[in-house]
């Protein structure tokens, strides 16, 4: 099991997660195949792998967890009263017709404008604020309107249009099935059927959470001090067969390998509420609920002993929890090692396997 980071190199300054990325490592368009990407494993050293030679790392009586969240199309083009051009971006759906979203328009809009959805007659009314956010009220049901106007949202650092006949099918992981979240959990996007099949035959346990992640999983760390930095909610489910194959495997000395931060953050959530105690009573009602948890260096790791992950924005909260998770250093100095092999980074991306438990550095 992971612990606690060394008291030593737990840096709460924003710039010491800095790394120089150069453009053109940033990934525009997803592998030619969903396996087709690269993997750097990071253990005692440095290993440059295949993703398919994901398998090979995993042991049997493993249990890789996935988030089986389903991305929305939560991009909307709207006008307002005036006629000025509004881009809308979900970023939770509070109620059937009430979204909290991001509103960009030229001047600042104010609660009670209306704004109409691009080509439709569709009004949304503008609420009251929510922080940085609007509440935007739909007169049918938000997803009705997003099933027929929306586009997925593509991350910010993806510097083109959206390309229907690829993005729309590749931009969600093959076992997505709980519609919700507006961002992938992109470690997720690696896997097809196929893999899949073969982890299984391994030996290897599948189990799922889900957490329906949020825009603000984009927004940048803005305080020098990390310490001070607050994350944004998402919404998460689990499964009471994922909770007790997580205590079974446990129990047998298996590894619980997280594919993805969405999945360490769900999980260390639940742990923080003593879902996994060994004396909890079995087969209680699922968790659910919301989570705002922010991992970084210093965090005790409870439940996660391995993990599958992108490689992250710099001065990212992303980057803070594999640094939490193996040592900011040891992070660091891997991200060059990957600069320099030209690998792909962000979403679309290359991955980093973190097959245990190491020394911090």
């Amino acid at each position: 099991m992971v612990g606690k980071a060394n008291e030593n190199f737990m840096s709460k300054l924003r710039s010491d997660y800095h790394y120089i990325l150069p453009k053109e490592l940033i990934a525009q368009h997803p592998a030619e195949r969903r396996d087709g990407s690269r993997l750097l494993v990071l253990s005692d050293g440095i290993e440059h792998r295949k993703f398919p030679e994901f398998v090979d790392m995993l042991d049997p009586g493993d249990l890789l967890v996935m988030n089986d969240t389903r991305v929305i199309p939560a991009r909307l083009f709207a006008r307002k009263d005036s006629g000025g051009k509004v881009e809308i971006l979900i970023e939770r759906i509070a109620s059937e017709n009430v979204a909290i979203c991001q509103v960009r328009a030229s001047k600042a809009i104010k609660p009670g404008r209306r704004l109409t959805i691009d080509d439709s007659s569709v009004e949304l009314t503008v609420g009251p604020r929510v922080g940085s956010l609007f509440s935007l009220h739909f007169p049918v049901p938000v997803m009705d309107v997003l099933g027929v106007h929306g586009r997925v949202p593509l991350p910010p650092y993806i510097d083109r249009q959206l390309t229907e006949d690829n993005d729309t099918k590749r931009y969600q992981t093959v076992f997505a099935c709980q519609t919700g979240a507006v961002a992938a959990p992109t470690a997720g996007l690696h896997f097809d059927e196929a893999l899949l099949e073969k982890i299984q035959r391994s030996g290897v346990g599948l189990a799922y959470v889900t957490l329906h992640v949020g825009a603000g999983t984009f927004s940048p760390v803005r305080v020098d001090n990390i310490d001070q930095h607050q994350m944004h909610y998402e919404r998460y489910s689990v499964q009471a067969d994922t909770i007790n194959a997580i205590r079974a495997v446990r129990k047998n000395g298996g590894r619980i390998i997280a594919v993805g931060t969405t999945v360490v953050r769900t999980l260390e959530t639940l742990a923080l509420k003593g879902w996994f105690e060994p004396d909890r009573e079995q087969g209680l009602e699922a968790p659910e609920g919301e989570t705002n948890i922010f991992i970084s260096p210093g965090f005790e790791f409870q439940v996660v002993d391995a993990l599958l992950t992108n490689f992250h924005v710099p001065e990212s909260s992303l980057i803070m929890l594999v640094s939490a998770f193996v040592g900011r250093q040891r992070v660091l100095n891997a991200y060059a090692e990957a600069v320099n092999a030209r690998y792909r980074f962000f979403s679309y991306g290359d991955a980093m396997f973190i097959p245990r438990s190491l020394p911090d550095v």
